[in-house]
């Protein structure tokens, strides 16, 4: 694991109560940062703040409130004096309902989180950036879900295909500040984002075995994706800009159409 160094940055971290973003929140305290953990689950965040080996402040905030966004940048700003990098990661799952099944709540909810969330979170960087005039660095955690399509988990995939535009708009609109917005899209990563789908088909229980249909053979960690995360804030990474790190043991370029890529895997008279 390579170590970089985040000496005298203030990084922000969505969704950092646990899994990728609590993984995040670590590699950057280790590195150096200051680290501003926020989670909707205010406990959560308490406890990763308080088990980093930095300087870090809690702040129980819902990404998809303006006002709470609003918030947690205030917080970190009164705490640290600026914000450097930004890691906005909550999200949440959403339901597993068939398409026909899906209610207005449930779609609405996922959009929420996990479009305008970041939405907010980006519009938020600018402004501190603006403000700061100052440079800096985002990654919007996005998903495979957004690079291809799927019959299931209509509104979780429609929200990381959102996430893409504001990837892409934003690091259009920030080349010239010197602000780089990048995303990662993680493929199986079992995180409690997945707990909630339990025994349905595409949920928790069965997430290592379609691990096995990956290149790798196996799911990921959430160590995993949070190198990807400090590499993109990172200045190593310093003319990246719009683009977005697929990190998931291969799965997105599989060709499905070949033998080698699962042709043939699937049960003809069988229903989604």
């Amino acid at each position: 694991m390579a170590s970089r160094s985040f000496t005298g940055k203030v990084a922000v971290v969505t969704g950092a109560g646990g899994g990728i973003g609590a993984a995040s929140a670590r590699r950057l305290s280790g590195d150096g940062a200051r680290v501003v953990v926020v989670d909707i689950d205010g406990a959560a965040a308490r406890t990763v703040a308080a088990a980093l080996p930095g300087d870090a402040v809690a702040v129980e905030a819902d990404v998809a409130a303006e006002e709470d966004v609003e918030r947690y940048v205030r917080v970190a700003v009164e705490r640290f004096g600026r914000i450097d990098l930004h890691h906005l990661n909550a999200g949440i799952f959403g339901t597993f309902d068939r398409l026909p099944d899906v209610s207005v709540e449930d779609f609405d909810r996922v959009i929420a989180v996990n479009l305008r969330g970041p939405f907010l979170g980006l519009r938020a960087a600018f402004r501190r950036y603006e403000e700061q005039r100052s440079g800096g660095a985002v990654v919007i955690t996005g998903s495979i879900a957004g690079l291809r399509g799927s019959a299931d988990l209509l509104p979780y995939q429609t929200s990381k295909h959102g996430v893409m535009g504001l990837i892409h708009g934003g690091a259009l609109y920030g080349g010239p500040r010197g602000v780089r917005v990048n995303g990662v899209a993680p493929g199986l990563i079992p995180t409690g984002l997945f707990t909630a789908g339990g025994a349905a088909k595409g949920g928790a229980d069965d997430m290592k075995q379609r691990g096995t249909t990956t290149p790798m053979r196996r799911v990921g960690t959430p160590e995993e994706i949070a190198g990807v995360v400090v590499f993109l804030l990172d200045d190593d990474a310093g003319y990246v800009t719009g683009a977005v790190v697929t990190a998931d043991g291969g799965a997105a370029v599989v060709n499905t159409a070949r033998p080698s890529g699962g042709a043939g895997a699937w049960d003809p008279g069988g229903s989604v």
